[in-house]
């Protein structure tokens, strides 16, 4: 299918015709040689004195006009619209707010050689093969301890994600947990988002020790932003002292913001949760389409060139010869 952009340039077309009615005719004086008897001449040769200029000039006049409406036609721009072109783009955001405080480095989650290893490093191995199913998703990483900090934004580049996800380790955030300052962090990155579906998955052991803004008050403000929190307790709930695990603060975190609540005493655990979350949280794409345009300008433009040309060369043709005929 094809069509002109800009239409409203066919109303130039009639300047031609009312400049060729309302200003005056060009003329151009020559010198000549006046002679008795030119009208004796005339009637010998069968012409009469103007009769070729007046067939010629007809002609000029509709080349020009014709001219002009194929330069009016390009100015319209001219194009050809294609099909339309499919693509896909991700319309879920999804954080994963990661505790990196000291209770993590407590060794209560065995690897996949049975050996045991601390909350963090278990906790890296589910992530990464969770973050390698979400292609289609744009995936954000917070870390907290004492206090939070945005370690990758929402990208599609998950393989710059899991470089600093590996850079990521116990302590570096600090030793306490400040379990209600990563939600609220979570929140400001995804407030100006405009996806449907908001997602914060947090890993921690729950037990809040330095948080500015309280785990409860920040789980009001991320169910007022539309931001779903799937809460992991991570570790022993059997630990003590700086080890604790506070699953009750986890659960009204879920509660609050309409997540679920995912209890990961171990490394097996950790792989259940998220085999559950891929259910909770089905893959949604949203289809876009986009029609591209090809310029057609240069044809009436070249057909104008051409008819200009072509013209001349007629004039100049049959110059020589009617001087060929003289």
């Amino acid at each position: 299918m094809w069509q002109f952009d800009y239409p409203w340039v066919f109303l130039l077309l009639p300047v031609a015709w009312l400049a060729y009615r309302l200003l005056g005719h060009y003329q151009e004086g020559r010198s000549a040689l006046r002679v008795p008897f030119f009208a004796a001449m005339s009637r010998a040769i069968g012409k009469q004195p103007g009769e070729v200029g007046a067939s010629a000039g007809r002609a000029q006049l509709l080349l020009n006009l014709l001219v002009w409406c194929l330069l009016v036609a390009a100015c319209a721009r001219p194009v050809l619209v294609e099909k339309p072109i499919q693509r896909e783009q991700p319309i879920r955001d999804m954080m994963l707010a990661i505790d990196i405080s000291q209770s993590m480095e407590a060794t209560d989650y065995t690897n996949a050689n049975g050996e045991n290893t601390d909350r963090l490093s278990a906790v890296k191995s589910v992530v990464r093969d969770f973050i390698a199913k979400r292609k289609d998703d744009r995936i954000g990483l917070i870390v907290f301890g004492t206090g939070a900090y945005p370690q990758a934004p929402l990208t599609l580049d998950h393989a710059s994600l899991l470089l600093l996800l590996d850079g990521v380790g116990i302590g570096m955030a600090g030793p306490n947990t400040a379990l209600g300052d990563a939600i609220g962090l979570t929140i400001k990155a995804l407030k100006d988002t405009q996806e449907q579906e908001k997602v914060l998955i947090l890993l921690t052991d729950g037990n809040d020790t330095s948080s500015a803004i309280t785990p409860d008050h920040a789980a009001q403000l991320a169910r007022a932003n539309g931001i779903v929190v799937h809460a992991i307790g991570i570790g022993d709930p059997q630990a003590t002292g700086d080890d604790k695990v506070d699953l009750a603060t986890l659960q009204a975190i879920a509660r609050t913001t309409g997540g679920q609540f995912f209890r990961a005493d171990d490394r097996q655990a950790l792989q259940q949760v998220y085999a559950t979350l891929d259910r909770l949280t089905p893959h949604k794409v949203q289809t876009f389409s986009h029609q591209p345009k090809r310029d057609l300008f240069f044809w009436p433009l070249g057909a104008a060139a051409g008819l200009l040309l072509a013209g001349q060369l007629l004039a100049m043709v049959r110059a020589r010869f009617m001087e060929a005929r003289a």
